[in-house]
């Protein structure tokens, strides 16, 4: 992780976020939104990594001096707060979905696994703070209708959502660092492989790991690769699924029973 939401005033944060912040009685008219300027930075954070963000940078993608974006939001951390909230509203959140509760929970997985790919930079700020914002909020409600009419308490509505979103986080963020180091190293993983392949040759012993040479050789050929992020996001998800599958059953036992 290299930022924290909600590590800048959580207060400045919230006023940003609900609309609450008071316009300036003096100086000229402000000439930005506070949206304006999240959507710039959510820009070259898009283009350029989380890394190369800040006020100066994102004033120069506006056309305005680094210090007019003051005016607006007190510093870069709550410019994050922002940014994160309003990437969340991107998510859809129908009224209805057809299907069950499973197909909801895949659904939900689907569309972060891609708000993911979409703004990678979000896999580099920890949220054990969010700081609520109204599309964040509006995306937890939205999930925890996907299992409300299953019986469960709430704390269990809560786990099973957050066990969903979990893995989600995981897979995808293997999956982008596996896509920056293609970038960072100019080869795929077939061609990195291939270069180490004859070092690995001859260091590696498959007698004595006879059980890690053939799965890995299996999962090698199959993945061109030692590792696929698709194939695990799937495979996990099903997984997931099937254990919240057995829990809801257990659940749904429990209250026949009573």
């Amino acid at each position: 992780m290299s930022e924290y939401s909600g590590s800048g005033d959580p207060q400045r944060s919230m006023e940003l976020l609900w609309g609450l912040q008071q316009p300036p009685k003096r100086g000229p008219k402000q000439r930005l939104t506070v949206e304006q300027i999240s959507q710039a930075a959510i820009r070259v954070a898009d283009a350029e990594g989380l890394a190369a963000l800040s006020m100066r940078r994102v004033a120069d993608a506006l056309g305005v001096a680094p210090m007019s974006l003051y005016t607006y939001v007190p510093s870069k951390a709550e410019l994050i707060d922002v940014m994160l909230d309003a990437v969340y509203g991107e998510l859809p959140r129908p009224e209805k979905v057809a299907g069950g509760w499973r197909a909801r929970l895949e659904r939900i997985a689907r569309e972060n696994w891609a708000l993911y790919h979409r703004h990678p930079w979000m896999l580099q700020i920890a949220m054990s703070r969010p700081v609520m914002g109204p599309h964040l909020i509006a995306k937890y409600d939205y999930e925890l209708r996907a299992v409300s009419e299953l019986g469960l308490t709430e704390v269990e509505m809560d786990s099973v959502v957050s066990l969903v979103n979990g893995h989600v986080e995981g897979a995808a963020r293997r999956a982008v660092e596996a896509t920056q180091a293609e970038q960072h190293t100019g080869m795929s993983d077939a061609q990195w492989w291939e270069a180490h392949a004859p070092l690995l040759e001859k260091v590696f012993d498959a007698s004595r790991y006879p059980t890690a040479a053939r799965v890995g050789a299996a999962a090698g050929a199959a993945h061109g690769s030692a590792y696929n992020p698709e194939l695990a996001f799937e495979f996990g998800l099903q997984r997931v699924l099937d254990g919240i599958a057995v829990f809801i059953q257990a659940r749904s036992e429990q209250l026949a029973r009573k």
